[in-house]
């Protein structure tokens, strides 16, 4: 059989050598593993997204807001055993929920306060705080540093008034805001209530700050 000639290279305008010919070789399988290297990567990919997909589309979804609804008094009984002043649970009427009751202590100036956190009949926010011998410090950073607006009195009880909600500032949830003191208790009550609900709130507080006095 008669040898092949050598293949000639258009550019080269000559046949290739023999280290051009393994030179090519090896270059052509070089990009060849490059292409199958980036083709395994694309299917990789598309693998993982779809798997995405199925969880996504298997997985049970609720348009329903997830609200826990504590019952506080178990767990003020709980809590006052740490606490020297009488624990506020107000009694609050139908369509008030309340998400949260626990003792908190401030990381600026340690003052330890009882938290319960309520949503409204309007399905807004109202963050009640009993702190014990607290600070104006520990005051002002819940209400992010605003300045009170007034005063108004709520069943015999008067409570320092800060209405922020015609502030452009960021407020938080200090859009509306009532203090009070009784005895070693700082009571402030902050959020997004309207006024009518933080009165309503302050009312089913008054057993317990005329007991405190």
């Amino acid at each position: 059989m008669a040898q092949r000639p050598p293949r000639e290279v258009a550019e080269l305008g000559r046949p290739e050598t023999p280290e051009e010919t393994a030179a090519r070789k090896a270059e052509n399988s070089r990009l060849h593993r490059q292409r199958q290297t980036v083709l395994n990567l694309v299917l990789a990919l598309g693998a993982s997204l779809l798997v995405v997909l199925v969880i996504v589309l298997i997985v049970p979804r609720s348009d329903t807001a997830l609200e826990r609804d504590v019952d506080v008094a178990p767990i003020a009984e709980q809590a006052q055993v740490a606490i020297d002043d009488q624990l506020a649970v107000p009694e609050l009427p139908e369509g008030w929920r309340t998400n949260a009751a626990e003792l908190r202590t401030s990381q600026v100036d340690e003052v330890i306060a009882w938290y319960v956190g309520y949503l409204t009949p309007s399905d807004e926010y109202i963050g009640m705080y009993q702190g014990f011998e607290a600070n104006p410090t520990w005051v002002a950073g819940l209400l992010a540093r605003t300045l009170a607006t007034g005063t108004t009195t709520i069943d015999g009880v008067e409570w320092t008034v800060y209405d922020n909600r015609d502030t452009g500032d960021d407020v938080g949830n200090a859009e509306y805001g009532l203090t009070t003191e009784a005895g070693d208790s700082t009571f402030v009550l902050l959020g997004t209530g309207t006024p009518e609900e933080f009165e309503t709130l302050a009312t089913a507080l008054t057993p317990t700050i005329d007991a405190l006095r």
